[in-house]
């Protein structure tokens, strides 16, 4: 057989391997071949799969579900390779009969006249549609006849005969795809047989009507996508061998890559810089300043341009692109930074950083990736003072917990925290004063003081100040210390908290009794718990889910 279950499950996975566990009376039609077995599993739809047994590489398996089509081995591929297991018996017979049709059909087939086989392929192209289209595209390609190569690519790229209603809806985008592909092999073919410059021409059409069309088509699976992306390189194949004229496919480029209709497939022009050569980019350059002029706030104009600029590895010009829309986050100037910091020009990579800084400095938000960037500078040359001065300057605008933090870690370093927090809690007084202390949206002061573990001080702010999560996290430290406070505290939130319904809302009325229970113990009085909790049980025993996690959690 070449493999067994501990084979499909490392191949797919366990969590797809329990699931085809369940799809074993939906396996039908299983068909053994000399090294495959094909199948159709009935899940949400009808699948095809089809396994390659006993290669060299171990099985592998393909399945048109989305799944499958991504190159997973789904829970259908798991499900008919169960099913081979379970016939291991007769596998071994049915490759030997597989093997006899095979050599049969050959040997029949090699001996038809030309006559007879003719009337045969008439037979197969009169019932299959996809095999005549095949078939008169290569014929065309033969005989050069480009158009009726061309007429019939455009009809294989046309997605009228499965918009039903306007649209190519999610059940028929594959079959679309099919085609597309098919109008794929036909333009690699004509390449194949010397006509590149045409499979060039021919592959642009195809994409601009691909384009045209993929906004109306449900390509959730994203395979027209990927059909589309099979376009784009047989074109850029197609130009490798034809050569076309450098600056005539800068422009053919820039005009797809700036269309509206340009995300139907990720172009590259990089990709074809080998074909344009330095005329062909600079006019992709010229093009896209231009474009970039008429747009400013163009982005695809803008990405276009940066990634030009970046295959010549001209960072001045790179700088001066940024440079012409900076972002109020500093977001611009960063990234200005690490690209001239690249380039190994780290004084000026500083010195955009810092004007980052000084551009920003009244904005609430700054990029914290810049204020970073900056302080480690500072670091690694020496300059703590400056980095504290910097964190500092965050916090009097920012005022959170967050540049809280960052200033104590600076003037840490340089062991100055003691007065830069006298003037950090000054300041984060004065905004306590203006805030008005409730239920929720405590000031960062109580964060801060609980913070830095100052609970004689986070005790004195709290009162008409505090939030219930900061009251709660003064509690949850304060149960040893201070547990008959912390206790008025924890009795305080969990009648606010008896109302509230919901999972979550019971696991935190649970935490809160946890720190009830805690802080009696620290107290030596256990048994007055015990009659809390029980009259607490009592008053909301009808809340089933509530009373089983009471009992989770012990209480």
């Amino acid at each position: 057989m070449g493999f067994g279950e501990d084979d499909l499950r490392a191949v797919a996975g366990t969590r797809s391997f329990e699931r085809g566990l369940g799809y074993l009376d939906a396996v039908s039609g299983l068909e053994v071949g000399e090294g495959s077995v094909t199948a159709v599993v009935y899940g949400t739809d009808v699948y095809e799969v089809e396994l390659t047994l006993g290669g060299g590489e171990g099985i592998s398996g393909w399945c048109d579900c989305p799944y499958g089509q991504e190159g997973n081995f789904c829970k259908h591929c798991v499900a008919v390779g169960l099913t081979v297991l379970r016939r291991a018996k007769t596998i071994p017979h049915q490759r030997a009969a597989a093997r006899a049709r095979s050599s049969g059909l050959e040997a029949w087939l090699s001996g038809l006249s030309r006559d007879q086989l003719l009337v045969l392929v008439r037979e197969q192209i009169a019932e299959d549609r996809e095999l005549r289209r095949r078939l008169e595209l290569r014929a065309a390609a033969a005989r050069t006849d480009l158009g009726t190569v061309r007429d019939r690519i455009i009809a294989l790229i046309d997605p009228r005969p499965f918009a039903r209603y306007g649209y190519i809806e999610y059940a028929d985008a594959s079959g679309y795809a099919r085609q597309v592909a098919e109008a794929v092999s036909a333009l690699r073919a004509l390449t194949a047989d010397g006509q590149s410059a045409q499979a060039v021409g021919l592959a642009e059409e195809a994409l601009r009507a691909l384009g045209e069309t993929y906004g109306e088509i449900d390509d959730s699976d994203g395979v027209v996508g990927e059909a589309a992306a099979a376009v784009a390189e047989v074109h850029l194949e197609a130009c490798g061998v034809a050569r076309p004229d450098p600056e005539r496919l800068a422009e053919w480029l820039v005009g797809r890559l700036l269309a509206d209709d340009s995300d139907v497939t990720d172009l590259d022009p990089l990709d074809y810089a080998d074909v344009l050569g330095p005329s062909g980019l600079a006019r992709m350059r010229q093009l896209t300043a231009e474009a970039l002029r008429r747009r400013r706030s163009g982005w695809a104009e803008r990405y276009l341009m940066e990634r030009l600029i970046k295959a010549a590895g001209d960072v001045d010009a790179l700088v001066a692109l940024h440079a012409q829309d900076l972002d109020p986050s500093g977001a611009t100037h960063l990234l200005i930074a690490e690209e001239l910091e690249t380039a190994g020009r780290a004084d000026e990579a500083l010195a955009w950083a810092e004007r980052g800084l000084r551009e920003c400095a009244a904005e609430t938000y700054i990029d914290g990736r810049l204020v970073d960037y900056v302080c480690v500078r500072y670091a690694q040359t020496g300059r703590e003072a400056d980095a504290v001065a910097v964190r500092r300057d965050r916090f009097r605008v920012e005022r959170s917990l967050a540049a809280y933090r960052q200033l104590r870690s600076a003037a840490g370093a340089v062991d100055c925290w003691e007065a830069e927090r006298a003037a950090a809690l000054a300041t984060l007084e004065e905004g306590a004063r203006r805030e008005r202390g409730g239920r929720y949206g405590g000031p960062v002061l109580i964060d801060a003081l609980l913070d830095d573990g100052d609970l004689d001080a986070a005790w004195r702010e709290a009162p008409g100040r505090a939030d219930d999560r900061q009251w709660a996290q003064l509690a949850d430290l304060s149960r040893e210390t201070r547990p008959a406070e912390a206790l008025g505290v924890y009795l305080r939130l969990v009648e606010r908290s008896k109302e509230p319904t919901g999972d979550r809302a019971y696991e935190h009325l649970a935490r809160l009794l946890q720190g009830v229970r805690d802080c009696h113990r620290a107290l030596r009085t256990e048994e007055v718990f015990g009659v809390y909790l029980a009259g607490l049980r009592t008053e909301l025993k009808r809340r089933r889910k509530l009373m089983s996690i009471l009992d989770r959690h012990g209480l």
